[in-house]
């Protein structure tokens, strides 16, 4: 019979060893995780994770992008304590604790855990859309607070219920965890400082660790630059699944990532000759959302389904605390509700036989027939709300062959680097062989003269949302759209780039 721990004389290194276990991931290979992660992870609130895909709609495009966020999450945890670790090993200096790495993991672990079904498209697309019907419907004018609530607010909400429903507190204490000061520290690494009106009043915002441990905000989700574990797992596990090349190597970016202070504050830094290296990351990002996440079929099915989940909201009811039933759109204000709201729901709706989601489910019976909504045209533009009012003001017109305002959809899709206009290397410091100790930055014309000038750009797609049996309807909404465009394009005679230089505000 194998000796207790009681019983035994095992160091705590030793015990945690024999108590983790060990996953065969086939991003990162055989890995082995903490015993509270596997605690954290033996719950419903992680393992709902299974059943939301980590690309959303992009599952319909590449018939490999079936992973989701439960691997992913496991695969941030997991580089959070390579990078954690190796910077330890560099600078013991930096006095980083077993309790410092287990929260970063725990962070890299519970970093997802308030998407809603399909990723982003439940907030970026479901809830901002449902949200702004509302309130036109009310006739509101000012801005509604809710229309900004994104996935992170809820991860953070999820993480409390995680632990709480599942009386985690002995087992982190057991592991000498703070049950006030480390568990605002992993909320604070999710997601940034808990209260960010009081942070903007103070010069270092964080609770949850003071200025000498600020480098540990950076590992999972930096805020300074974009580079941290959660980009170099979805980089490699993104690609991986899509079937497509992944030129960025996080292993390199771990193996030369070294800690410096920087106007009093201790930042991440890379060593110089890695500079280009950096800027391929954020190219890599661009490429796969380029390619992938904002492939124009990809983001047609997803406008498809937000409109699917929109005409279903109020008819599919979900059980929360207390009893109280909740719609799609508000699952995510109850925890306890919003465990039960996966990507499932899509079959939900689809194999309904109610009244109620007739309309909802002809339009997922469309996504699986592949009678997608018809794809228009597309143009890059530098002013996209001013192209998106023209067309909106322009479909207030009467419309020939039966065509109405309904039948259209505009997107726009910003592609950058992560910081919307900004170059993010400018953001970076980085520390020299001769000097590893001193940091400084490096002007993009240092590094090469090939590099890009800009940083972001936007895409107006517009698609028809007519059926392809109604082909006088569609041909009719392609001589529409190609005829507003033109006219756009020749009214557009104020001198700005994109008109004056000809190729912004293209058919693309």
């Amino acid at each position: 019979m194998a000796a207790t721990f009681e019983s035994s004389k095992m160091s705590e290194r030793e015990k945690t060893i024999f108590q983790s276990k060990v996953f065969n991931d086939p991003i990162h290979g055989h890995l082995a995780l903490h015993p509270l992660l596997i605690k954290i992870i033996d719950t419903k609130q992680f393992q709902r994770l299974r059943y939301i895909k980590q690309l959303g709609g992009a599952y319909f495009v590449y018939p490999g992008a079936s992973h989701n966020r439960f691997e992913h999450s496991i695969g941030v945890a997991h580089l959070a304590g390579e990078l954690a670790r190796a910077l330890r090993t560099r600078q013991p200096e930096l006095e980083i604790t077993d309790e410092d790495i287990l929260c970063v993991q725990i962070a890299g672990l519970c970093h997802d855990l308030g998407h809603g079904p399909f990723s982003h498209l439940y907030d970026g697309m479901f809830i901002k859309k449902q949200k702004e019907m509302k309130r036109n419907e009310r006739k509101e004018e000012k801005k509604c607070p809710e229309l900004d609530w994104k996935h992170e607010e809820a991860s953070k909400a999820m993480f409390d219920y995680l632990v709480k429903d599942n009386k985690l507190e002995e087992e982190m204490k057991h592991w000498r965890l703070d049950l006030t000061k480390d568990l605002v520290f992993i909320k604070e690494m999710i997601n940034g400082p808990l209260n960010a009106e009081a942070a903007q009043d103070n010069e270092w915002p964080y609770e949850g660790r003071g200025q000498e441990k600020s480098f540990l905000y950076e590992i999972v989700s930096n805020k300074r630059n974009g580079i941290d574990v959660d980009k170099f797992d979805y980089f490699a596990r993104d690609f991986y699944h899509l079937g497509m090349k992944n030129n960025f190597d996080y292993r390199r970016f771990i193996h030369f990532a070294r800690v410096c202070e920087v106007d009093g504050k201790k930042q991440i830094c890379v060593r110089d000759k890695e500079a280009v290296n950096i800027y391929d990351m954020f190219h890599t990002r661009y490429s796969l959302h380029k390619r992938a996440c904002q492939h124009k079929v990809h983001t047609n099915i997803e406008a498809m389904i937000t409109d699917a989940f929109v005409k279903a909201d109020g008819h599919i009811k979900i059980k929360g605390s207390g009893g109280r039933k909740y719609t799609l759109s508000t699952a995510m204000e109850d925890m306890e509700a919003y465990t039960k709201l996966t990507d499932r729901v899509f079959e939900e709706i689809l194999f309904s036989s109610s009244d109620e989601l007739k309309e909802a489910r002809e339009i997922l019976e469309r996504i699986i027939s592949r009678d997608l909504y018809r794809f228009l045209g597309e143009m890059q533009t530098e002013t996209p709300e001013d192209v998106i009012n023209a067309w909106k003001e322009d479909l207030k017109e009467p419309l020939d062959h039966g065509l109405r305002p309904e039948d259209f959809e505009a997107l726009d899709i910003t592609l950058n680097y992560g910081m919307n206009d900004e170059n993010p290397v400018d953001h970076l410091h980085f520390y020299s062989k001769e000097n590893p100790d001193k940091a400084f930055k490096r002007r993009k014309e240092e590094v090469s003269q090939l590099l890009p000038t800009n940083f972001s750009e936007t895409i107006i797609r517009f698609y028809c949302k007519k059926t392809k049996t109604d082909k006088k309807g569609l041909s009719a909404a392609q001589n529409y759209f190609d005829r507003w465009h033109e006219n756009y394009k020749q009214d557009r005679d104020d001198g700005t780039p994109e008109n004056s230089h000809g190729g912004n505000n293209q058919l693309i």
